[in-house]
């Protein structure tokens, strides 16, 4: 790694990292809870996550380097804060995308203390300049770089206070295996169920001071796609619905009123799954069509569609992903009130046909 001024990475930008002290805890860490106990859900990667750091205590050493992964809005921050928080240590945020170049990873690395947490979040967007200078860190706790060019240029090691690594994605298929290697600590996050939204609604009204009967919880976990990101935003807007009804607690009335004007469904499908499934069923026939042919038809990004809208409509067997496209399953079709036609069901039933 090359560096032609060596006070480039000497000092922590700002812009790149972000501390979980001050107004950060104030403002937008309000529903995360702190400890392992309060996290509902996700209790085979609790009950592990608890022995690891427990036994990394025990030893009076850090927490080998985490790597959490899964569907966005699944709690992957959540958990980064909670890590630093049983370990004693702090938490300093940043993500791939803001690490454009090899001295801004170098900067947030010397400034990290003993026992410090270090979250990137969208890790398998680093570049593999960026990428490399990680190895080392992670396995060696060490930076080693090159400052300047020709033949003044000199190799310089830098011992780094020992730390944590948390790398967060959706996609841990696109992760390096060198990378992915060095993580000690692999989680896979998995979807929610309706009853542990539930209890995340109820705990996050509690929380901002919401009054709300245990049938408007239910209805609002139910719509919401099985992510406790999505959960929090749907009980925040069924309250602004509520609070301009002047109703000093939220029904089931309100709840289903509110979820009806932003147009989410009782599955919890809303504008852009349903005209997914619909461009499937009606303008490609129901034949097996490509992720950026649907992406342009319905004018949404294919990242998108692959990242936020499909995983849920695969959950629910609407769609299926094929050798040869995203095809509209019987499930999708009765979703959207849709007729199949015989060559539809020819086509679905030669699909659904078992092999011999």
């Amino acid at each position: 790694m090359f560096f032609e001024d060596e006070d480039n990475f000497d000092g922590e930008d700002s812009r790149l990292v972000k501390s979980t002290k001050g107004e950060y805890d104030i403002e937008e860490n309000v529903l995360r809870p702190k400890t392992l106990e309060a996290y509902v859900g996700q209790a085979k990667v609790k009950d592990n996550l608890k022995v690891y750091m427990n036994a990394a205590k025990m030893r009076g050493e850090v927490l080998e380097h985490v790597l959490l992964y899964g569907a966005p809005g699944l709690g992957k921050t959540t958990l980064a804060h909670i890590i630093a928080n049983e370990m004693g240590g702090q938490l300093k945020l940043t993500s791939a995308p803001a690490i454009e170049r090899s001295g801004d990873l170098a900067a947030i690395l010397t400034n990290l203390n003993d026992g410090d947490v270090l979250f990137i979040d969208e890790i398998h967007r680093l570049n593999h300049s960026v990428e490399e200078i990680l190895y080392s860190a992670m396995e060696d706790y060490a930076l080693d770089i090159i400052v300047g060019k020709g033949p003044s240029a000199r190799n310089i090691r830098f011992s780094l206070k020992k730390f944590t690594l948390i790398g967060a994605t959706t996609r841990a298929g696109m992760i390096a295996n060198p990378l992915r290697d060095r993580f000690g600590i692999i989680c896979r996050l998995e979807m929610y169920t309706p009853g542990e939204l539930k209890s995340i609604v109820s705990r996050s009204a509690k929380t901002l001071g919401i009054e709300i009967d245990v049938g408007a919880a239910d209805e609002i976990s139910r719509r919401s796609r099985g992510t406790p990101r999505i959960a929090n935003r749907l009980l925040k807007r069924v309250r602004d619905f509520s609070t301009m009804n002047n109703s000093p607690i939220i029904t089931v009335a309100d709840a289903k009123f509110a979820l009806s004007k932003m147009e989410i469904d009782e599955l919890g499908l809303d504008e852009v799954d349903r005209a997914l499934l619909r461009v499937m069923a009606e303008k490609f026939d129901g034949r097996p069509v490509g992720l950026e042919t649907i992406a342009a038809t319905i004018n949404e990004d294919a990242g998108t569609i692959e990242d936020v809208y499909e995983p849920y409509l695969l959950q629910l067997g609407f769609i299926a992903r094929t050798p040869r496209g995203r095809m509209l399953l019987r499930g999708g079709y009765e979703h959207i009130g849709f007729k199949m036609s015989v060559k539809q069901k020819e086509q679905l039933s030669l699909f659904e046909k078992p092999e011999e």
